[in-house]
């Protein structure tokens, strides 16, 4: 087995795992889904593997081509010097990217993300094509992937993985952490270093105005630890009480493919980001 077998076979577990939850719960299909969010969210589960597959396999062949004499020249790394690069050449990267991506210029290929008015394992991957095609993190980790992160690449993607579907996912598992007073302690560390759900579902919120929505932050994938550094970290403990974007309320939601594939396709509807050239995040 090779290690992006292993990577792919570990990241479905864990999709499966989550849904399986969400299914037994009752909150995989939310009523608040159109038909729309239904297409868009199996079209990018679906799409994301290949996509990064296609990233990975592009930044090989730009090694092989420029850098043929370097395959596995840091093989001999400790595993900690690789984490500690993994970190700040795909997690901080990412952290950025996201940043950049609540901006004018960015929007619409992240747009898709925030549509959703409810929170669920569907939402994870749900992107424009676009945003994971040029996304810095996955062409770096394709370049250390072929310097010879191998295995060590694996086992950082699974937890990042794990992270981040488990604070998409309508299973809020931080929940059981706030009620018990033995395991406070335990909360406080762990909503300061990585993504949980109350902290990622606070970016995602409806409304900004409430003490709770923070738009403008949280952007932490894997840590959460880069908004605390930077100053954009909001911690409440609470959960928003509604999702999505406010023109999609005032408007009805884009189509899926519009999502998707914008620029290749643009919207023709009022108060849509979605048009060329691009429109402006929601305040």
């Amino acid at each position: 087995m090779t290690p992006q077998q292993a990577q792919m076979m570990v990241a479905t577990t864990v999709l499966l795992g989550f849904a399986a939850a969400e299914l037994w719960r009752g909150r995989f299909f939310a009523p608040e889904a159109t038909r729309e969010d239904d297409r868009l969210d199996l079209v990018v589960t679906l799409a994301f593997p290949l996509t990064s597959g296609l990233v990975l396999f592009l930044a090989n062949a730009a090694c092989e081509w420029w850098l043929p004499e370097s395959r596995g020249a840091l093989a001999h790394w400790p595993w900690w010097a690789m984490i500690a690069t993994l970190l700040v050449g795909d997690d901080l990267t990412q952290y950025l990217w996201h940043r950049l991506s609540h901006t004018s210029l960015m929007w619409p290929l992240h747009r898709a993300h925030h549509s959703a008015a409810y929170m669920s394992v569907r939402v994870v991957y749900r992107n424009n094509f676009f945003y994971y095609l040029f996304m810095p993190g996955l062409w770096i980790s394709g370049v250390l992937l072929y310097l010879g992160f191998g295995w060590v690449y694996v086992a950082y993607a699974s937890v990042k993985l794990a992270v981040i579907i488990g604070a998409h996912s309508s299973v809020r598992w931080d929940e059981t952490l706030y009620r018990s007073r033995l395991l406070r302690p335990v909360a406080w560390v762990l909503e300061r270093t990585i993504s949980t759900p109350a902290t990622h579902f606070a970016h995602h919120a409806l409304s900004q105005d409430d003490g709770i929505g923070h738009y403008g932050g949280n952007y932490g994938n894997l840590l959460f630890l880069w908004d605390v550094i930077f100053g954009t970290a909001r911690i409440t403990r609470r959960y928003p009480p509604s999702f999505g974007l406010t023109d999609d309320r005032a408007h009805g939601p884009e189509s899926w493919a519009t999502q998707f594939l914008y620029p290749l396709r643009r919207s023709r509807r009022a108060g849509t980001a979605l048009t060329f050239p691009p429109g402006t995040p929601p305040a």
